[in-house]
């Protein structure tokens, strides 16, 4: 089956590209979902408008992804979290807790632009890649910065109760 792409899709190609896919894929996956039309006589005159447009589209969004990158590249996000003796968090920081972060500088990235092959575990200093556009990445700063961990202090409350009954 001939399909025509609305969007990008990963592996598969960009946006106004006509690519051949096996019948189930097209059907049951990029048709439903919007991201591809069939590929007929009448929908393949309309593709040169879709590429026109795309590339009209795709340039201003690789300027403003280019805008977002300056300002990006020098900002450093801290994080702190509670750790081992050997430098290894209890949990870890996902590329959501990277998104929220930058939510709260001002920044509105989706989180699955964020590529990180598997969360933060260790402390340290990290450098993120960011893909804001297909042509433009940004590599951010990440620092995770360990947290000393209080036992003492937690078990005392405890004792206390025991005695007030």
């Amino acid at each position: 089956m001939e399909v025509i792409l609305k969007e990008d899709v990963a592996n598969l190609g960009h946006r106004g590209d006509v690519v051949k896919v096996a019948d189930g894929y097209g059907r049951n996956f990029l048709l439903p979902r919007k991201l591809a039309l069939q590929a007929t006589v009448a929908n393949k005159a309309v593709v040169d408008q879709m590429k026109a447009a795309a590339a009209r589209r795709s340039a201003t969004e690789k300027v403003l992804a280019e805008e977002l990158l300056t300002k990006l590249e020098p900002l450093v996000l801290t994080f702190t979290r509670k750790s081992g003796d050997h430098g290894h968090l209890f949990g870890s920081v996902t590329s959501a807790d990277i998104a929220a972060d930058l939510e709260i500088k001002g920044f509105d990235v989706d989180r699955r632009k964020i590529q990180l092959n598997e969360p933060l575990k260790a402390l340290g200093n990290f450098d993120v890649a960011i893909k804001l556009h297909r042509e433009v990445t940004a590599h951010l700063k990440v620092k995770v910065l360990g947290e000393a961990l209080e036992e003492a202090p937690a078990a005392e409350p405890a004792a206390e109760e025991a005695v007030a009954e």
